[in-house]
């Protein structure tokens, strides 16, 4: 289905990559195809070009995180106003400043919250307690005041889409995967590999799935993502478990496709942070989409997904014994395991598909322009 509309629309972001699954190969792709004369602003520094009838605009590369903050955020604002588009569509708190000054402009402004940003500074690595505390609660009074004066909310997940539901009109477009990305033919392999794929940090349990390697004879683990602290990746590596981890490092989508096909096993064991409870990792349905069984963190919405879908094992992330059972129990019931992937597969061509997403933000578009 194509769109009439001529109308000019822009994606902001000073912090996400200029190939980011979310921002740029769903939304902004769904959007161009459709119709929309789709622009996406980055701080990358790889220059502008045009890629899947999107126009990419570079305001160059951030130089660390501060710079990125106070420096490139101001750049794609200025390059936003350049653009002169008919609705701007923002990604990161950072640019919440920005989006309250293109709103006193006149501009129709959508902020997409793709996690509940004040809880996740609770978890910041680099924050101590105090600083984590404070930036936290004065993030929150921002988030509420710029938030409550723009025309639409974007929720990632239904709980960060309720609890902007109280301060504006929201919806919630979640992070599904694109139907057939990731299907490939599952290679019979004579060892026993699992895999976990993602961002790779201390409070994403990867510390307990590599201990939970002790007691998993005979099996491997595909570790592929980026370390987000050097420091971190020196303690994986004094784990004992390390010795039956390959690492891949960052991995683009052809090889994370190639690395699902060959593993029997996903894991998704994040720790009961804050931010952690409420989210709804795309890392789950991109496993489910490649007909993988899952061993995930034992929370409430992950269960439910769990419960409904009958496509894995909720676990204590914080316990490696009970995620390496549940790992053997599911390799030691080849029939089972085949069983849940499957399942988890067809929930993906019913319902956790990007295809049935889309179709809720350009409605969204649609009536945010025509207002």
């Amino acid at each position: 289905m194509q769109s009439t509309l001529s109308n000019h629309v822009c994606h902001l972001s000073s912090a996400h990559p200029r190939d980011d699954i979310r921002v740029f190969r769903k939304m902004c792709t769904s959007l161009a195809h459709y119709g929309f004369k789709t622009n996406y602003v980055v701080a990358d520094g790889k220059g502008d070009e045009l890629g899947n009838q999107v126009s990419v605009h570079d305001v160059g590369l951030s130089q660390g995180r501060l710079h990125r903050i106070f420096g490139s955020s101001k750049a794609v604002y200025q390059k936003a106003l350049e653009l002169d588009c008919d609705l701007y569509h923002l990604h990161d708190p950072e640019l919440w400043p920005y989006a309250y000054l293109l709103k006193r402009k006149g501009r129709k402004v959508i902020f997409d919250a793709h996690e509940d940003f004040p809880k996740a500074l609770l978890s910041k690595y680099y924050l101590n307690k105090v600083t984590a505390t404070v930036l936290s609660s004065l993030a929150a009074k921002v988030e509420k005041f710029v938030c409550s004066r723009l025309d639409h909310v974007i929720g990632a997940t239904p709980s960060i889409t309720r609890k902007y539901s109280s301060i504006n009109r929201t919806t919630n477009v979640n992070n599904y995967p694109i139907l057939g990305e990731f299907e490939a033919k599952r290679e019979k392999a004579d060892h026993k590999e699992i895999i976990y794929l993602g961002e790779i940090s201390e409070i994403r349990g990867i510390s307990q799935i590599v201990q939970s390697m002790d007691y998993l004879d005979g099996v491997t683990l595909n570790l592929a993502g980026k370390i987000v602290d050097k420091g971190f990746r020196k303690e994986l590596e004094l784990l004992n478990g390390w010795k039956k981890v390959r690492y891949w490092g960052h991995v683009d989508r052809k090889q994370a496709a190639h690395l699902l096909t060959r593993s029997r096993v996903a894991l998704v064991t994040f720790l009961p942070e804050p931010n952690h409870l409420d989210s709804q990792p795309n890392k789950i349905f991109e496993y489910m989409s490649s007909a993988l069984p899952i061993v995930m963190s034992d929370f409430p919405l992950w269960r439910e997904i769990v419960d409904r879908c009958q496509c894995g094992i909720c676990v204590d992330p914080k316990d490696p014994v009970r995620i390496a059972h549940a790992v053997r129990d599911l390799l030691d019931d080849p029939a089972g395991a085949m069983k849940m992937g499957k399942n988890g597969k067809i929930a993906v061509e019913k319902y956790y598909n990007w295809e049935v997403e889309s179709e809720k933000l350009i409605k969204l578009y649609e009536e945010i322009l025509k207002s």
